[in-house]
């Protein structure tokens, strides 16, 4: 009985333990749980208090009496130093709230916590720049319990610069709009704007203006379009064009502006903000009339001017911006060698440059490349450049490079090889002058227009004794002679000189003189006014000359004297001879008169010859007479009208029985309307009667036979011409000399020629004697009608 106790009471024991382990294994596992839970609902507090505090939002909880449950972020949004804890620490002094901003989020919690009612308040703390939005309700039970006010602040610092800046960027570009319309208004050309019905919709005043409408609602409204169709194109269709192409299209139609034809370039325009859909078209019409004429001016201008150019003797080439070949003148074509393909292909300048070195029309240097890159960086110059190009071949040229306005290049080469040459003559020249100045036997200065001394060779300095320096300083010419008076034996003839001077240089009047030198020395000067406007002093030493001169005037005078005493002698020899001779003439008149009785043929024949004698001795003596008179310039000539032809008939009767004799064929050759002149019968008749007999003379000894003399005569209206021409030997030089009145005559023909010449001039005529030795002798007489 006792062990089934025992066995029981363990048994108890037993159950109790096993229940006992049990409730401690289930508590265990239990506390495990609830710590498992725990745990993860502190994960899930920490999380939530995360999110919360990476929130953009701060909540905050105002309780009933006051107090406030939030992050330390609300302390650092309102600029305060700490987390406040109560409502009235959001309030501090040069942070926090102010006292307007505390107090209205005061009551609008006291109206949440009353009436439950939201509210929305937007704060800007004194020490911060932020600017805080607060949403307030009524805190939920589970949250903060009764009278409990949840706020959730949110930073809307960002956004309200962002509003502001939209605001700030709305205002702007409105005012941008209303500038915009009001230019657009105010532009002087037709804008518009069609929607996307290509519809007008907006028109500017030049628009209304140019239809001639009331205003732009009319137009609007009328749909009265600008531009009419142009070769069946109509607006709305450029509009659709433009609109399809995406891009600007530009027309040049023609467009009637306020009743008037213009020419107009009409641009549609597609808007489609930021590549989008096109919003509507846009377009303007901007008058050309003026552009296209000046355009045409300029294009009629320029083919002036390349026709202008193609007739200079420059040559002359025009490169555009893209260095391409525009324009060449034809003497640039020959000078270059420019062929039809380079200029209708454009060459580039550097090919060129390439070509006219093969041909040889660009200067040899040592480094091509870079002498042809510096010439083509010619078109960024800022100004023109110059060069002068040697060729192979010789030529000189001067190249002239100018940039145009353009970018292009204009290019001008001018041949100066004969320049050149000219220029190497003229130096040749100069140096000749000089030498030649040096070695003249003249004293010659060169004085320029102020007077001034410009040139002299060493004579004139040696002959006025100055110093090179002196001369080298080219005084004026009143200092340069003032200092030279003493040189002359009269100084006071000094301002001759400076006169002479003067006078060339200013009045470009020739002068000249004489002076004489203290050494006894005399020198002829003159001053002769040169082409450039200088003056040339030439001085020439005269003092042999003086001296022949005073010799000559010596011999002038006995031979003036002796010339006298021949003419006295001759004029007293003819009246002398004259006396005897009309004795002779007288009795040998009587005797064929038969006063001394009837003559025998043989007395007869020899009173002829007698007769005959006298008669030619008589007009010797005439001739004699007539001579001395006209040397000495008394021949008085007596003017009556000459029947001429009748004169010259009578003479060629006269000298009919010489010829005869001495076997000379005489002929007459005498116009019938010769007329009459006014002259002296007597001496005319000498004169062509002594030529006749001159002639007939001289012609016989030279031949036997054949022996010819012909006197021609014509005339006109204002005189006579006289000739007389044989076939003999010709006249000695000595006397044709004294037709000329060159040699005195000392023969039978020299005195006849040498009267004759006499009596011609006395009668205002001319006398011209051609003779050739074996040919003959011509002698031309013109006698003029009146004195």
């Amino acid at each position: 009985m006792a062990l089934m106790q025992s066995s029981g009471a363990l048994f108890a024991l037993g159950l109790f333990a096993a229940l006992w382990l049990l409730a401690g294994l289930w508590a265990v596992g239990r506390g495990i749980a609830m710590q498992r839970r725990s745990a993860f609902v502190a994960g899930q507090a920490e999380r939530l208090a995360s999110l919360v505090e990476a929130s953009p939002q701060l909540p905050v909880i105002v309780r009933a009496d006051w107090r406030i449950e939030a992050s330390e972020r609300l302390g650092r949004w309102l600029g305060l130093e700490r987390g406040p804890r109560n409502f009235d620490e959001l309030r501090g002094i040069g942070s926090g709230l102010d006292a307007d901003a505390h107090d209205a989020l005061r009551q609008a919690i006291l109206g949440a916590q009353r009436g439950a009612k939201p509210f929305v308040l937007s704060l800007k703390p004194e020490a911060s720049r932020r600017t805080i939005i607060v949403h307030g309700a009524a805190a939920p039970q589970a949250v903060g319990g009764p009278g409990s006010v949840l706020l959730w602040l949110s930073d809307a610092t960002e956004g309200q610069q962002a509003l502001a800046h939209a605001r700030q960027e709305r205002d702007e570009a409105m005012a941008a709009f209303e500038a915009l319309s009001g230019l657009i208004e105010a532009a002087p050309f037709p804008m518009w704007f069609r929607d996307t019905d290509l519809h007008l919709a907006l028109v500017n005043g030049a628009y209304v203006r140019a239809v001639e409408a009331k205003g732009p609602a009319a137009v609007i409204d009328g749909g009265i379009e600008l531009c009419e169709t142009v070769a069946g194109v109509s607006a709305a269709e450029a509009a659709e064009a433009a609109r399809a192409a995406g891009t600007a299209q530009v027309r040049t139609i023609p467009v009637t502006i306020e009743g008037e034809r213009r020419i107009m370039r009409v641009v549609d325009v597609p808007l489609a903000p930021k590549g989008g859909r096109v919003i509507g078209i846009a377009g303007y019409a901007i008058d050309i009339q003026e552009l296209e004429t000046e355009r045409g001016a300029h294009r009629r201008f320029v083919d002036t001017q390349r026709e202008l150019l193609d007739r200079m003797s420059a040559a002359v080439v025009q490169f555009g911006p893209d260095q391409s070949l525009v324009f060449a003148n034809q003497p640039f074509r020959r000078l270059f060698d420019l062929s039809p393909e380079d200029v209708s292909e454009a060459r580039p300048f550097a090919r060129l440059l390439d070509a006219w070195r093969e041909r040889g029309r660009t200067p040899e240097v040592r480094n091509y490349p870079e002498w042809r890159q510096v010439h083509v960086d010619w078109f960024a110059q800022p100004g023109a450049s110059e060069e002068d190009w040697l060729l192979r071949d010789g030529t000189h040229l001067h190249v002239v490079a100018q940039p145009t306005p353009d970018g292009g290049l204009l290019l001008i080469a001018e041949d100066r090889t004969e320049q050149v040459q000219l220029a190497g003559a003229r130096d040749t020249l100069l140096r000749v002058r000089t030498a030649t100045f040096d070695n003249l036997f003249e004293a010659i200065a060169v004085f320029a227009p102020d007077g001034r001394l410009h040139l002299w060779n060493q004579r004139f300095r040696r002959l006025w004794g100055i110093d090179e320096p002196t001369l080298a300083a080219h005084p004026r010419v009143d200092a340069l002679m003032g200092g030279l008076a003493d040189r002359l034996v009269k100084p006071n003839q000094i301002s001759i000189v400076q006169e002479v001077i003067r006078a060339a240089t200013l009045e470009r009047q020739q002068r000249g003189g004489e002076i004489g030198f203290a050494d006894g020395r005399y020198f002829d000067f003159a001053s002769i006014p040169l082409p450039d406007g200088n003056a040339l002093l030439i001085m020439l030493d005269i003092t042999p000359s003086r001296k022949m001169e005073g010799a000559l005037r010596e011999r002038n005078e006995a031979l003036e004297a002796a010339d006298k005493v021949k003419t006295a002698f001759l004029s007293r020899m003819s009246y002398e001879l004259r006396t005897p001779l009309t004795s002779i003439g007288g009795f040998g008149e009587m005797l064929q008169a038969g006063y001394a009785g009837k003559l025998g043929d043989q007395q007869r024949v020899y009173v002829d010859a007698i007769m005959d004698s006298v008669a030619v001795l008589s007009r010797q003596i005439d001739n004699v007479l007539d001579l001395a008179q006209g040397e000495a310039g008394t021949l008085a000539i007596e003017r009556t009208p000459v029947d001429i032809r009748a004169l010259l008939e009578s003479a060629l009767a006269d000298a009919k029985p010489i010829a005869t004799s001495e076997k000379v064929e005489l002929v007459g050759n005498i116009a019938a309307d010769l007329g009459r002149i006014e002259g002296d019968a007597p001496r005319l008749s000498r004169l062509v009667a002594g030529l006749l007999d001159n002639a007939v003379r001289f012609t016989a000894p030279s031949r036997k036979s054949g022996g010819r003399v012909l006197l021609h005569a014509d005339g006109d209206a204002r005189g006579v011409d006289i000739i007389v021409s044989d076939n003999g030997p010709g006249m000695p030089d000595a006397v044709v000399a004294v037709t000329r009145g060159t040699q005195a005559g000392t023969q039978s023909g020299g005195i006849g020629l040498a009267l004759a010449r006499q009596l011609v001039a006395a009668h205002g005529g001319t006398m011209e004697v051609v003779s050739e030795q074996g040919q003959g002798t011509l002698v031309r007489i013109s006698l003029p009608r009146g004195a």
